[in-house]
Formats: structure tokens, sequence, C-alpha cells
């Protein structure tokens, strides 16, 4: 029988242990190889004809200490994300969030040389699972909003914001932050995108979460919404509207009775199921051996 300390750093899942494996071999791979990294990497001037480095770059960390923390972040968010998404749909999350971000930072870097002309701009390498992770957390986000975060007592809701502040802040101090911060914001967006408007729901058949309580301007503090919302309602409408036309065509309303899973109502009960889930899956780790962990994990889905 496992003590709950033990529980908590053990039963991780078998799909994050192998990302893990791929980060720790990835920068093994570099270590050894330096020249990998020109075809591994995203480095602007270079990814026309190695266009695959905007898939490659995000699943290589160039230091030790981004492969230690990249490692050890995914395994513990994802232990609290998979077994609610299910490991097809927490790996899907990852590929799509992964390649949109770097497709975003290549994209910027190529504006930054022709308003600059700076060539550093266009060999820069860019790499790194932090884009990821900054996904990861707007996933947990989503799902226990309101669970206060072990030490520090902050609720998870606010994680992917202080996250973003704190490195913004920090950038203002460090030579290499345009390595880091363009990853880190837009792997935050591209996370929020993808469970707003992308991800399926099991439970309506629809797509994304559509509740006041996981919109773009719960980013930022109550001051600010009032003129966030407006900026953001241009971009809801241009990403949904052609849904919703889809919505009404296959016999569903907009008007009137919500959709089923469209309301906060509904996207609480959602969120309260997944946190009871993993409440009871981490609390019965601490009492059943570790050979039911598969079946715990089943179950876990099975219950959300």
């Amino acid at each position: 029988m496992s003590s709950p300390g033990a529980s908590m750093f053990t039963n991780f899942t078998k799909l994050c242990k192998g990302l893990a494996l791929v980060l720790v071999v990835g920068h093994v791979l570099v270590h050894f190889l330096p020249a990998t990294v020109t075809y591994l990497a995203l480095i602007p001037a270079r990814t026309i004809p190695f266009g695959w480095n905007l898939i490659t770059s995000g699943y290589f960390e160039l230091s030790v200490y981004g492969v230690v923390f990249s490692t050890v972040s995914l395994l513990f968010m994802g232990k609290f994300l998979e077994p609610v998404w299910g490991s097809k749909e927490f790996l899907k999350f990852i590929f799509v969030v992964n390649f949109l971000t770097y497709l975003c930072v290549f994209v910027t870097a190529i504006a930054l040389y022709y308003i600059t002309r700076l060539e550093i701009y266009l060999y820069m390498p860019f790499a790194g699972f932090h884009g990821v992770l900054a996904g990861l957390l707007v996933g947990i986000k989503q799902i226990i909003p309101d669970q206060e975060v072990l030490l520090v007592k902050i609720k998870a809701k606010w994680l992917p914001s202080i996250m973003l502040v704190l490195s913004i802040a920090s950038s203002f101090f460090t030579l290499n932050s345009a390595a880091y911060l363009p990853t880190l914001i837009f792997g935050t967006y591209m996370g929020w995108l993808y469970l707003r408007y992308l991800q399926r729901r099991t439970e309506t058949k629809l797509r994304g979460d559509p509740s006041d309580d996981f919109a773009f301007s719960t980013f930022f503090p109550e001051f600010l919404r009032p003129i966030i919302d407006p900026i953001a309602s241009i971009f809801h409408r241009m990403l949904c509207g052609r849904s919703n036309a889809n919505i009404e065509d296959h016999g569903y309303t907009t008007s009137g009775a919500p959709l089923p899973g469209s309301d906060s109502a509904e996207a609480s009960r959602r969120r309260e199921r997944g946190a009871r889930a993993l409440e009871e899956r981490l609390a019965t780790e601490r009492l059943v051996p570790p050979r039911n962990k598969d079946e715990l994990q089943s179950d876990a889905l099975d219950s959300v």
C-alpha cells in the first residue's frame, strides 16, 4: 500500500511517460549532435525547405533545465487531464496546439524581420515544449477552475494569467526572452482556442466550451473585462458564425431554449464531474495496488 505522498509521484499515464521519453531523447540527441538543431528547431529562415520543424521544434529542449521542467510538468498535468479527456483527445490537443503555436511564432518572426530588418529574427532557433505546457495550463483552468493549488493557495483559473504576467515581467531582465515569450503567449491562446471552439464534447456531440466562465475575458481582472469583451466578441463571431449556422441547419436552436451543454450551468456541471472523477481517482490510488491503474483511469473517464 502506497502512502499519499508517494502516490503523488507515481501512477503517471503511459502516454505521458512516452512523451516525456521523447523530450529526453530529443535533448540527448541535440546535446551530442548539435548540428541537428538546424533541422529540428524552428529557424524561420530555413522553415521553407525544412517545413517539418513546425512540428519537431516543440518536442525537444535546448537546455537541461528546460527538459527537466517540461518532463515534470507534463507528467503532473497529464495525470490530471488525460483521464478526463481521454488519451486520444489528450494527444490530439498536444499535436494541434504545438503545431499552431510554432506556426504563429514563424509568422511573427517573419513579420518582425520585415518591420525591423534585424536578421536575428530569421536565424534565432525556437524550440521547447513550453508552448504546449502553457496550453495544458488552460486545460487545468477549464476543468478545475476553483481548485486551489497546493502551497500557493491560488485558484487554478488564474494560473495561465499569472504565468504570462511573470513571463512578460521577466522578459525585461533577460536577454533571450524572444526565444520563449512568443511561444508561451501563442501556446496559451491556442490552448484556449482549441478548447473553446474545436474540442469535441462527447456528452453533447458538439464542439468547444461556449460557457461564460471560459470566455477570453476570464484571463483578465474583472475591471478590464468590459473592455476585453467587445473586442473578443468580434473574433467570436468570426470563429463561430458558420458553426452556429450549421447547428441551426441540423435542427438545433441558438435562441429560446439553450443548446445542451451550452449554458453556464451545464458547463459548471461538466467541470464538477471532471473534478470529482479526478478526486475519486487520486483518492483510490492511495488504497488500491498499482495493477488496477488502467481500470481507475477508465472509470474516471467513464464518469465524466
